[in-house]
């Protein structure tokens, strides 16, 4: 069973230089809703600005003198980020295996039945929304963590690294009221309702990975 979706603005691009194939994927997805744009090139493709709607390309591997699975890799280098479906008439498990680790969101061999893409489809663009909805978040935490001073990022660093209050002031040489005056200053500029809100900001901004490690460590 095909697991439905919005249609409204969902794109999906093309990317295989069979005529017979073009038409017959572009009659299936306009018969369901979507919207297609159809390239026979990779140069043709590239050529084209990443639509800022939900989209996902459909991608054969063999393009004429040109491997699907190289220019899945030369996207990513390029950071063209739209879920990718890898597509071929010719699939073995060490191309599946490239391809996902390329980072295509799924592989499918022909013959394939159409609720299998459309599925497909569907994931990858739910893959899509959740890719945006994580981009747009850390642009928010980054833009609020730029408000805080070198002081209370310090603070929140120790904060999110489980430190107490009186742990924090002793780590950094201040008084329990300076933490305490800094932590609501920090709460207030990064819009954190709770200390939750304020860890998943972080997750963000990747500072468990990056700065907090000098507080544990100590």
């Amino acid at each position: 069973m095909f697991h439905k979706i919005p249609k409204e603005q969902n794109l999906i691009v093309i990317l295989d230089d069979d005529k017979d194939v073009q038409f017959s994927l572009d009659s299936l997805l306009r018969s369901v809703g979507f919207t297609t744009l159809i390239f026979s090139s990779t140069d043709e493709f590239l050529t084209m600005p990443l639509p800022p709607q939900a989209c996902c390309m459909l991608l054969d591997v063999k393009l004429g003198n040109v491997n699907g699975l190289d220019f899945l890799e030369e996207m990513a280098q390029r950071g063209l980020t739209l879920p990718v479906i890898i597509i071929t008439g010719h699939g073995d498990i060490p191309m599946a295996v490239r391809g996902i680790k390329s980072g295509a969101t799924d592989f499918l061999s022909k013959p394939y039945k159409d609720t299998v893409l459309l599925n497909a489809i569907a994931d990858s663009l739910e893959k899509w929304r959740n890719n945006q909805e994580s981009q747009e978040k850390k642009k928010q935490a980054t833009d609020y963590y730029a408000t805080l001073s070198q002081r209370e990022k310090e603070v929140m660093e120790c904060i999110i690294s489980g430190l107490m209050n009186k742990q924090i002031a002793d780590r950094l040489g201040i008084s329990l009221i300076t933490v305490k005056i800094h932590r609501a200053h920090i709460m207030k500029k990064m819009h954190a309702q709770s200390l939750a809100d304020l860890v998943r900001m972080s997750e963000y901004l990747n500072l468990h990975n990056k700065e907090i490690s000098r507080y544990k460590n100590k």
